[in-house]
């Protein structure tokens, strides 16, 4: 059995987990760990659990486990890492944006993967430390991959994004709580988002030169998932397109193209994308859905695990949505 630590395991991305690894046929969870709620139930921050663990936050820290998730606030990945050395043997997940760009990337020696199957696969199989991807630049990049290894980004493209507040984190903000979220709408960082650094260095490794992204963040009034659309010219055929996206994701395990349009609730609870086509005039329309939690977070970080220890790559991952 595969023992697993869980660093910072109070907030959203803790706790879904928390979730999987428990249901998980060949990890046991070995410690998950928290300043805040050291000997304090699991439950005490994700009481959905209840019934199924009985397990306490530690604030103890084993640096033998097999593999270790760190689901800490950005910029304290790498304060955690110089503080605890893990065994050499030990596989290093990280959740933050510390160590997703190339000049980030190595840290007390250890070179960390960006870890977006979909694009890295093989990297990810031979790697020991992994850096997950940000939530928004899955959702984005598994958009653009396809037209960025055709080289056909050559124009600009206009990115419209809006995510579910638990995208902000379990700290509550003036523009988390719900008496601001409930029934509105709002853009933030306009064409200045964090994750335009990972997508672009992505997108360079397809296609050195491409448009400008031009990406809008927004919040949505709902808990989970992000629905992104992105447009830029194209002169290819609708076909053409459709031919180029299924081909890219012929071994995708959780990309999937669809033929009708898509919305949000089919992909939440998921560790799916599911994207779609459009094409007006000489403009394609991409459109994108994930789960920010799981194919953004938590689920992918888990699929980022399975393939570094050879497991399925779908090994505990056979999450369900609800239609309604």
């Amino acid at each position: 059995m595969i023992k697993a630590g869980i660093i910072g395991g109070s907030g959203y991305t803790g706790g879904e987990l928390i979730r999987i690894l428990l249901s998980h046929e060949k990890i046991a969870i070995d410690f998950v760990y928290s300043t805040t709620r050291a000997g304090k139930k699991l439950t005490s921050a994700h009481p959905d659990l209840l019934g199924l663990t009985d397990m306490k936050f530690t604030d103890a820290v084993n640096l033998n486990v097999d593999v270790v998730f760190l689901c800490l606030g950005h910029g304290n990945s790498t304060k955690f890492l110089s503080a605890y050395h893990f065994s050499v043997n030990t596989k290093i997940i990280d959740l933050s944006n510390d160590l997703r760009l190339n000049e980030d990337s190595v840290l007390n020696g250890k070179k960390f993967v960006y870890g977006l199957p979909e694009l890295e696969k093989s990297a990810i199989k031979s790697a020991k430390y992994v850096a997950n991807p940000g939530c928004f630049a899955t959702a984005i990049l598994l958009a653009l991959l396809p037209l960025a290894k055709a080289k056909q980004l050559t124009n600009q493209v206009h990115i419209n994004a809006v995510t579910g507040s638990t995208g902000a984190g379990v700290s509550p903000s003036g523009t988390t709580h719900f008496s601001w979220r409930n029934n509105n709408v709002s853009w933030y960082k306009p064409f200045t988002h964090q994750h335009l650094g990972e997508i672009n260095q992505s997108l360079r490794g397809l296609q050195e030169n491409f448009g400008e992204l031009m990406f809008l963040p927004n919040r949505g009034n709902f808990t989970r998932g992000i629905l992104a659309t992105a447009y830029t010219q194209f002169k290819g055929t609708l076909e053409e397109a459709l031919l180029l996206y299924k081909d890219f994701y012929k071994d995708a395990e959780f990309t999937q193209i669809s033929e009708e349009p898509i919305n949000l609730k089919q992909v939440v609870n998921t560790n799916q994308c599911h994207i779609h086509l459009h094409k007006y005039q000489d403009v394609l329309l991409i459109t994108s859905a994930i789960d920010n939690l799981l194919k953004g977070a938590s689920g992918q970080a888990v699929q980022n695990m399975n393939l570094m220890l050879g497991f399925r790559e779908n090994e505990g991952l056979q999450l369900k949505a609800g239609v309604y």
